[in-house]
């Protein structure tokens, strides 16, 4: 079974891991210095929280997928909504190597689609766009042409995703 996730950005990290630990009623699975994981199972989600630089909130959203299959299977559906995707293999990023495909919704939310292959020592490696800035390991998505206008409503003609 896949698992929602939620990656936000926070401003004190030990303070809000005091808040999640309490409302999910479980310390973090994974702690560093500027990152913390939870893999609640109810609800069964992938939830983490980091210090990289942004601006706190949402950094994005995404479904964890169980298996190399089922990332293919969640890329279909992805292309099938119309969202321009972008795929890193291998990545490294919050102290994980995975596989991942990456798109945004017609409102801009970026959201991560990934299948994790195993752990890695540092929040992120290699060329990835918060190797050079800091911030979040997710790509600069306006790199690549939308195929949704994101200025129409999602089943308007011209959205591209009907």
């Amino acid at each position: 079974m896949n698992r929602f996730h939620v990656h936000l950005n926070v401003a004190d990290l030990a303070t809000s891991i005091r808040f999640y630990t309490a409302l999910f009623g479980a310390e973090p699975t994974v702690r560093k210095d500027d990152y913390a994981k939870w893999m609640v199972e109810d609800p069964r989600v992938n939830f983490a929280i980091s210090t990289t630089g942004r601006a706190p909130g949402i950094d994005h959203l995404g479904i964890q997928a169980e298996s190399g299959a089922a990332l293919a299977a969640l890329g279909q559906r992805l292309d099938a909504a119309g969202g321009s995707i972008m795929p890193e293999q291998a990545a490294v990023c919050c102290y994980a190597r995975s596989d991942k495909l990456w798109t945004e919704d017609p409102q801009g939310t970026r959201w991560e689609t990934f299948h994790t292959l195993g752990e890695a020592t540092t929040y992120y490696a290699g060329e990835a766009p918060c190797a050079t800035d800091g911030a979040s390991c997710s790509p600069d998505l306006s790199r690549v042409k939308p195929k949704v206008d994101k200025g129409a409503a999602c089943c308007a003609p011209q959205s591209g995703c009907c």
